[in-house]
């Protein structure tokens, strides 16, 4: 089976899916750009079980690469995924670590039993990853994966990274 890829622009925290991923930063707390839009739009349930995570298994924080499931909250979604992109560096490529945000979201998605998927573009916001390569990572990794989710919806905030991900989607 493979995965049907779909664009919509808009607020990713007013989408209807199984998960919502969140652009997460490692503190799992809430943030900046959709981190917090996905922690103020779901309220408190999210952070509490983002607290206990960090309580237990992520003490120092959630790795870069790395994503974990907690509830959605108020949110129109079952699950949120959360995961942590890399900040962009013109010194070193770290176009592993935003491909695995994705191949792991889907791995976690796939545990959870979700079929529709809504990710942002990860890393692009105050993290300052190129836009198109970050299209290309993320739309590449996507088609690359073997997952059981049936529908990524990239959800693009502004029209020039909706052009950036259709120029990728064909």
């Amino acid at each position: 089976m493979s995965t049907t890829i779909t664009l919509a622009r808009g607020d990713i925290t007013r989408q209807s899916a199984d998960a919502i991923v969140n652009a997460a930063n490692s503190s799992l707390l809430g943030g900046g750009g959709v981190d917090g839009a996905i922690h103020r739009r779901g309220g408190p349930a999210i952070l509490e079980e983002c607290r206990a995570l960090r309580a237990s298994r992520y003490g120092r924080g959630l790795p870069t690469g790395q994503a974990v499931a907690t509830t959605a909250g108020e949110l129109d979604a079952r699950w949120v995924i959360h995961t942590v992109g890399p900040v962009w560096s013109a010194a070193e490529d770290r176009s592993d670590l935003l491909a695995s945000c994705y191949q792991e979201s889907l791995r976690v998605a796939d545990e959870l039993g979700a079929r529709t998927v809504a990710f942002p573009a990860i890393s692009t916001g105050v993290y300052r990853y190129p836009m198109e390569d970050a299209a290309r990572i993320a739309v590449e990794t996507v088609r690359a994966a073997e997952t059981e989710v049936e529908e990524v919806r990239f959800v693009l905030f502004d029209e020039r990274a909706y052009e950036a991900f259709a120029a990728q989607v064909g």
